[in-house]
């Protein structure tokens, strides 16, 4: 299977992905501090794309697994990217359903907590965007690789395919935890055989133009980029 390279990013890029982490992350400090509501399963796990009334066989699933990236962090949820590809898939003819699974704040280590409950329902494609507050919390990139891993070999083991996004770090974290953060997404592509995104924000990050006020988040035109970055790799595994 054809693996995708990692392409350098710009020196001015891990700047930003400072902010990007710390606000990805901010959710999820904030929630660790307070004792949150209890939430229905469907709530912690992400929310559906498709139209509940309809059924898993009319159609493969593709589960967008990410945090407020894939949620669409202020965008009306038509906006959010999982929601463009669905809308793509749909002009092309596609029979398959996209799930967004995405939560503000998530880690890779809830992301493999709620694995279970999400693929109680049918899952055929699993976009995995997790990883990015990880990173901001300063965790072993070890321990961001094992839970990853995890979900990976859970979803594999379904025959689900998986596609891996990848993320970087900012400079002030030092240049040995940059080095083996950024290892971890390539490192797993390898192992699994999926095909990699490098970069989930490539054409995107550092263009205030395409981000909303925040300078971090994609706004409405970013996000058709990101939706883009996705479906480059996304559209050959669907034939």
């Amino acid at each position: 299977m054809h693996l995708a390279r990692n392409r350098p990013l710009g020196m001015a890029m891990p700047l930003l992905l400072a902010g990007l982490l710390a606000l990805l992350g901010a959710g999820a400090c904030e929630r660790s501090k307070t004792p949150a509501p209890q939430r229905s399963a469907a709530a912690q796990a992400g929310s559906f794309q498709r139209d509940p009334a309809r059924h898993a066989e009319d159609g493969p699933v593709i589960l967008m697994l990410g945090d407020s990236l894939t949620a669409g962090h202020g965008l009306p949820s038509e906006r959010s990217f999982p929601a463009l590809i669905q809308s793509r898939l749909r002009a092309g003819g596609y029979p398959h359903w996209v799930v967004n699974a995405g939560v503000s704040g998530d880690t890779s280590a809830g992301g493999l907590a709620r694995l279970d409950w999400l693929l109680r329902q049918r899952v055929d494609v699993m976009v995995l965007a997790l990883g990015a507050n990880d990173g901001l919390r300063g965790q072993d990139p070890q321990a961001t690789r094992g839970s990853l891993a995890q979900i990976i070999e859970r979803a594999q083991a379904r025959g689900i395919t998986v596609v891996l996004a990848g993320m970087e770090m900012p400079l002030n974290y030092g240049a040995d935890y940059i080095r083996r953060y950024r290892a971890i997404f390539p490192a797993l592509a390898e192992q699994y055989g999926l095909v990699l995104i490098p970069f989930l924000l490539e054409g995107v990050a550092l263009r205030p133009e395409l981000n909303q006020p925040d300078g971090i988040h994609p706004n409405a035109q970013g996000a058709k980029i990101v939706a883009a970055n996705v479906w480059r790799v996304l559209e050959g595994l669907l034939d």
